[in-house]
């Protein structure tokens, strides 16, 4: 019997695949394999009930390769504050990926407790400008706004090691109980604790948990289109249509920049990641 379901779980070479009201545990057939191709979390696939076995894989709408995730809606990028310190860099990489990947993105804050008052005046103008270009900003505080974007989609969270996404989870269901570490003070960044990719059903929301890293390359990526990526650029008119934004000759976007109305790091991560430092 042949059924169709997604995979939300792997761990080793073990799928678990959501098909209906049921669970199942499935491996992938050996003709993936001499093909080179890997299912992968979130996928939606055709499967052997009895023998318990992946047969076909269904055309993905889009794939991560960093967090390895396929088909979901939104990407949840998870930043804390302190501990690990805010990188601004890291995030603009993130959102670059999930961009990219034609994933809508979400920031998610944590950690601002460890914050004081003039670091927070500081920080919450960076944060009024993701919101300014179309990208929420929620503090995990206040979850009811995130629970109403993401209702009867498929999510994953990325954000480095030690900012919280594990937490996230166990506030957004408390009967998760997933585990969670304290970060190390010395490194400044967290400890895995999340060692696979897994979508947890809450509410009428599928959200994936994944390992987390401090490191993110674009190199995949071309300067074109990591430049697309940073969408707000497309509100400054340039002379040429191909217009890389690093020349300030009929630029709009350098002038925007020079005179305030682009933020400065993410103009800055721009020119670090089309100029090769990915």
């Amino acid at each position: 019997m042949v059924k169709e379901g997604k995979i939300i779980k792997l761990i080793g070479d073990l799928y678990t695949v959501h098909s209906g009201k049921e669970r199942f545990d499935c491996k992938a057939r050996g003709k993936f394999r001499n093909n080179k191709i890997t299912p992968l979390v979130g996928d939606q696939i055709l499967f052997d009930v009895e023998k318990k076995y992946i047969l076909e894989i269904k055309p993905r709408i889009n794939e991560l390769k960093r967090p390895l995730v396929s088909n979901v809606d939104y990407g949840v990028v998870v930043t804390s504050l302190k501990q690990p310190d805010v990188s601004w860099s890291l995030l603009d990489k993130l959102l670059c990926n999930i961009i990219i990947n034609n994933i809508k993105p979400i920031i998610v804050i944590t950690k601002a407790d460890l914050v004081n008052k003039k670091e927070m005046k500081i920080i919450n103008k960076y944060l009024k400008y993701y919101q300014k270009i179309g990208i929420p900003v929620i503090f995990n505080t206040k979850l009811n706004k995130l629970k109403k974007i993401i209702k009867n989609k498929y999510v994953v969270l990325a954000g480095q090691t030690g900012a919280g996404k594990s937490s996230l989870l166990n506030k957004l269901d408390k009967n998760l109980n997933l585990k969670t570490a304290e970060i190390s003070i010395a490194l400044n960044r967290g400890k895995h604790t999340t060692r696979h990719v897994e979508f947890h059903q809450i509410g009428k929301s599928f959200i994936a948990d994944t390992p987390g890293f401090s490191a993110l390359e674009l190199d995949e990526y071309s300067n074109e289109e990591i430049r697309n990526s940073f969408t707000e650029f497309t509100k400054y008119e340039c002379k040429y249509k191909d217009c890389n934004h690093l020349s300030p000759i009929d630029c709009g976007v350098v002038d925007a920049y020079a005179n305030g109305k682009i933020l400065n790091t993410r103009y800055e991560n721009y020119k670090k990641f089309v100029s090769g430092g990915k």
